[in-house]
Protein backbone atom coordinates (compact mmCIF):
# COMPACT_ATOMS: atom_id res chain seq x y z
CA UNK A 1 0.00 0.00 0.00
CA UNK A 2 1.09 3.55 -0.68
CA UNK A 3 2.08 6.01 2.03
CA UNK A 4 -1.07 7.72 3.30
CA UNK A 5 -1.14 11.52 3.47
CA UNK A 6 -3.96 13.52 5.07
CA UNK A 7 -4.20 17.07 3.72
CA UNK A 8 -6.27 19.44 5.88
CA UNK A 9 -7.08 22.56 3.83
CA UNK A 10 -10.30 24.54 3.37
CA UNK A 11 -9.52 25.98 -0.09
CA UNK A 12 -10.78 23.61 -2.78
CA UNK A 13 -8.35 24.80 -5.48
CA UNK A 14 -5.33 24.10 -3.27
CA UNK A 15 -6.80 20.75 -2.24
CA UNK A 16 -7.07 19.72 -5.89
CA UNK A 17 -3.56 20.91 -6.77
CA UNK A 18 -1.91 19.04 -3.88
CA UNK A 19 -4.06 15.94 -4.37
CA UNK A 20 -2.93 15.72 -8.01
CA UNK A 21 0.75 16.34 -7.23
CA UNK A 22 0.94 13.81 -4.40
CA UNK A 23 -1.04 11.23 -6.35
CA UNK A 24 1.46 11.47 -9.19
CA UNK A 25 4.28 11.00 -6.65
CA UNK A 26 2.75 7.71 -5.52
CA UNK A 27 1.07 8.81 -2.30
CA UNK A 28 -2.46 7.94 -1.22
CA UNK A 29 -4.19 11.22 -0.32
CA UNK A 30 -7.18 11.90 1.93
CA UNK A 31 -8.67 15.40 2.07
CA UNK A 32 -10.37 17.30 4.90
CA UNK A 33 -11.73 20.86 4.91
CA UNK A 34 -11.67 21.40 8.66
CA UNK A 35 -10.62 19.81 11.93
CA UNK A 36 -13.89 17.90 12.38
CA UNK A 37 -13.48 16.24 8.98
CA UNK A 38 -9.80 15.59 9.71
CA UNK A 39 -10.66 13.77 12.94
CA UNK A 40 -13.08 11.56 11.01
CA UNK A 41 -10.41 10.71 8.42
CA UNK A 42 -7.89 9.90 11.15
CA UNK A 43 -10.38 7.69 12.99
CA UNK A 44 -11.16 5.67 9.85
CA UNK A 45 -7.55 5.31 8.69
CA UNK A 46 -4.48 6.59 10.52
CA UNK A 47 -2.31 8.59 8.09
CA UNK A 48 1.46 8.28 7.79
CA UNK A 49 1.80 12.07 7.61
CA UNK A 50 -0.49 15.09 7.97
CA UNK A 51 -0.25 18.24 5.83
CA UNK A 52 -1.96 20.86 7.94
CA UNK A 53 -3.02 24.34 6.86
CA UNK A 54 -2.58 27.01 9.51
CA UNK A 55 -5.76 29.01 8.76
CA UNK A 56 -8.76 26.71 9.19
CA UNK A 57 -12.38 27.49 10.17
CA UNK A 58 -13.47 26.97 13.81
CA UNK A 59 -10.19 25.45 15.05
CA UNK A 60 -6.84 26.66 13.68
CA UNK A 61 -4.23 24.29 12.30
CA UNK A 62 -1.86 25.50 15.00
CA UNK A 63 -4.24 24.41 17.78
CA UNK A 64 -5.05 21.14 16.01
CA UNK A 65 -1.33 20.33 15.75
CA UNK A 66 -1.02 20.78 19.52
CA UNK A 67 -4.00 18.50 20.10
CA UNK A 68 -2.59 15.80 17.81
CA UNK A 69 0.77 15.82 19.61
CA UNK A 70 -0.95 15.51 23.00
CA UNK A 71 -2.99 12.48 21.88
CA UNK A 72 -1.29 9.10 22.36
CA UNK A 73 -2.90 7.78 19.16
CA UNK A 74 -1.48 10.52 16.92
CA UNK A 75 1.57 11.97 18.68
CA UNK A 76 3.96 10.01 16.44
CA UNK A 77 2.31 11.06 13.17
CA UNK A 78 4.57 13.62 11.42
CA UNK A 79 3.00 17.01 10.66
CA UNK A 80 3.98 19.56 8.01
CA UNK A 81 2.39 22.97 8.50
CA UNK A 82 1.20 24.67 5.30
CA UNK A 83 0.59 28.41 5.45
CA UNK A 84 0.94 31.80 3.83
CA UNK A 85 2.67 33.11 6.95
CA UNK A 86 6.34 33.33 6.08
CA UNK A 87 7.76 35.34 8.97
CA UNK A 88 10.35 33.67 11.19
CA UNK A 89 8.18 34.14 14.29
CA UNK A 90 5.32 32.31 12.57
CA UNK A 91 7.59 29.43 11.60
CA UNK A 92 8.78 29.13 15.20
CA UNK A 93 5.17 29.07 16.44
CA UNK A 94 4.36 26.32 13.98
CA UNK A 95 7.32 24.20 14.99
CA UNK A 96 6.68 24.85 18.68
CA UNK A 97 3.16 23.48 18.22
CA UNK A 98 4.71 20.13 17.38
CA UNK A 99 5.00 20.36 13.60
CA UNK A 100 7.94 18.52 12.05
CA UNK A 101 8.37 20.93 9.15
CA UNK A 102 6.90 24.08 7.64
CA UNK A 103 6.21 25.01 4.03
CA UNK A 104 5.08 28.46 2.88
CA UNK A 105 2.55 29.18 0.13
CA UNK A 106 3.02 29.38 -2.76
CA UNK A 107 5.15 26.24 -3.10
CA UNK A 108 6.03 23.97 -5.99
CA UNK A 109 4.80 20.35 -6.07
CA UNK A 110 8.43 19.19 -6.26
CA UNK A 111 9.36 21.06 -3.08
CA UNK A 112 6.33 19.65 -1.26
CA UNK A 113 7.13 16.05 -2.27
CA UNK A 114 10.77 16.53 -1.28
CA UNK A 115 9.79 17.86 2.16
CA UNK A 116 7.33 15.01 2.71
CA UNK A 117 9.96 12.41 1.83
CA UNK A 118 12.51 14.09 4.09
CA UNK A 119 10.13 14.17 7.07
CA UNK A 120 9.12 10.53 6.53
CA UNK A 121 12.79 9.48 6.41
CA UNK A 122 13.49 11.30 9.66
CA UNK A 123 10.42 9.81 11.31
CA UNK A 124 11.09 6.18 10.38
CA UNK A 125 14.13 5.50 12.62
CA UNK A 126 12.54 7.38 15.52
CA UNK A 127 9.41 5.28 15.24
CA UNK A 128 11.32 2.06 15.79
CA UNK A 129 14.48 2.46 17.82
CA UNK A 130 13.50 -0.64 19.78
CA UNK A 131 14.02 -4.27 18.75
CA UNK A 132 11.82 -5.47 15.90
CA UNK A 133 11.10 -9.19 15.54
CA UNK A 134 9.13 -11.14 12.92
CA UNK A 135 8.97 -14.95 12.87
CA UNK A 136 12.33 -15.39 14.58
CA UNK A 137 14.05 -12.64 12.57
CA UNK A 138 15.25 -10.05 15.08
CA UNK A 139 16.69 -6.60 14.29
CA UNK A 140 18.23 -4.50 17.06
CA UNK A 141 18.93 -1.02 15.71
CA UNK A 142 20.79 0.14 18.84
CA UNK A 143 23.41 -2.62 18.63
CA UNK A 144 23.16 -2.88 14.84
CA UNK A 145 22.72 -6.64 15.04
CA UNK A 146 20.42 -8.99 13.14
CA UNK A 147 19.75 -12.56 14.22
CA UNK A 148 17.66 -15.33 12.70
CA UNK A 149 16.47 -17.96 15.19
CA UNK A 150 19.46 -16.98 17.36
CA UNK A 151 22.07 -17.08 14.58
CA UNK A 152 23.71 -13.75 13.80
CA UNK A 153 23.43 -12.60 10.20
CA UNK A 154 26.09 -10.57 8.41
CA UNK A 155 25.04 -7.93 5.89
CA UNK A 156 26.19 -4.56 4.60
CA UNK A 157 24.94 -1.20 5.91
CA UNK A 158 22.61 -0.63 2.96
CA UNK A 159 21.01 -4.04 3.40
CA UNK A 160 20.65 -3.31 7.12
CA UNK A 161 18.84 -0.01 6.43
CA UNK A 162 16.67 -1.68 3.81
CA UNK A 163 15.67 -4.47 6.19
CA UNK A 164 15.03 -1.98 8.99
CA UNK A 165 12.72 -0.02 6.72
CA UNK A 166 10.88 -3.15 5.59
CA UNK A 167 10.42 -4.52 9.10
CA UNK A 168 9.06 -1.21 10.39
CA UNK A 169 6.75 -0.79 7.37
CA UNK A 170 5.28 -4.27 6.82
CA UNK A 171 2.47 -5.27 4.47
CA UNK A 172 2.92 -2.26 2.18
CA UNK A 173 4.13 -2.27 -1.39
CA UNK A 174 6.92 0.21 -2.17
CA UNK A 175 8.15 1.01 -5.65
CA UNK A 176 11.87 1.21 -6.39
CA UNK A 177 11.73 5.01 -6.49
CA UNK A 178 9.97 5.12 -3.11
CA UNK A 179 12.60 2.82 -1.60
CA UNK A 180 15.34 5.06 -3.00
CA UNK A 181 13.75 8.09 -1.33
CA UNK A 182 13.10 6.38 1.99
CA UNK A 183 16.30 4.31 2.37
CA UNK A 184 18.98 6.01 0.29
CA UNK A 185 17.67 9.59 0.56
CA UNK A 186 16.33 11.93 -2.09
CA UNK A 187 19.56 13.89 -2.29
CA UNK A 188 21.54 10.81 -3.40
CA UNK A 189 21.44 9.88 -7.09
CA UNK A 190 21.14 6.12 -7.50
CA UNK A 191 19.65 4.21 -10.42
CA UNK A 192 16.50 2.25 -9.66
CA UNK A 193 18.14 -1.03 -10.70
CA UNK A 194 20.46 -0.63 -7.72
CA UNK A 195 17.47 -1.43 -5.50
CA UNK A 196 17.16 -4.85 -7.16
CA UNK A 197 20.84 -5.58 -6.50
CA UNK A 198 20.49 -4.83 -2.78
CA UNK A 199 17.23 -6.79 -2.57
CA UNK A 200 19.07 -9.84 -3.95
CA UNK A 201 21.89 -9.36 -1.42
CA UNK A 202 19.39 -8.97 1.40
CA UNK A 203 17.51 -12.10 0.40
CA UNK A 204 20.76 -14.04 0.26
CA UNK A 205 21.67 -12.88 3.79
CA UNK A 206 18.21 -13.85 5.05
CA UNK A 207 18.25 -17.28 3.44
CA UNK A 208 19.82 -19.16 6.38
CA UNK A 209 16.47 -19.99 7.99
CA UNK A 210 14.20 -19.15 5.08
CA UNK A 211 13.44 -15.56 6.03
CA UNK A 212 14.16 -14.47 2.45
CA UNK A 213 10.52 -15.42 1.76
CA UNK A 214 9.42 -12.40 3.83
CA UNK A 215 10.56 -10.03 1.07
CA UNK A 216 8.05 -10.42 -1.72
CA UNK A 217 8.20 -9.10 -5.27
CA UNK A 218 4.94 -7.54 -6.41
CA UNK A 219 4.97 -7.68 -10.19
CA UNK A 220 4.76 -4.26 -11.79
CA UNK A 221 4.64 -2.47 -8.41
CA UNK A 222 7.75 -3.10 -6.31
CA UNK A 223 8.49 -4.97 -3.09
CA UNK A 224 6.66 -5.81 0.11
CA UNK A 225 7.76 -7.22 3.49
CA UNK A 226 5.09 -9.66 4.66
CA UNK A 227 4.81 -12.51 7.12
CA UNK A 228 1.75 -13.75 5.24
CA UNK A 229 1.65 -16.03 2.26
Amino acid sequence: MAVKILFVEDETAIQQLVDLALGRAGFEVALAGDVAQARGRIASQRPDLILLDWMLPQVSGLEFARQLKQDGETRDVPIIMVTACGEEADKIRGLDSGADDYITKPFSPRELVARINAVLRRAAPHASEQVVEVQGLRLDSSSHRITAVGDELVMGPTEFRLLHFFMTHPERVYSRSQLLDRVWGGEVYVEERTVDVHIRRLRKALGLHGHDRLIQTVRGAGYRFSAQG
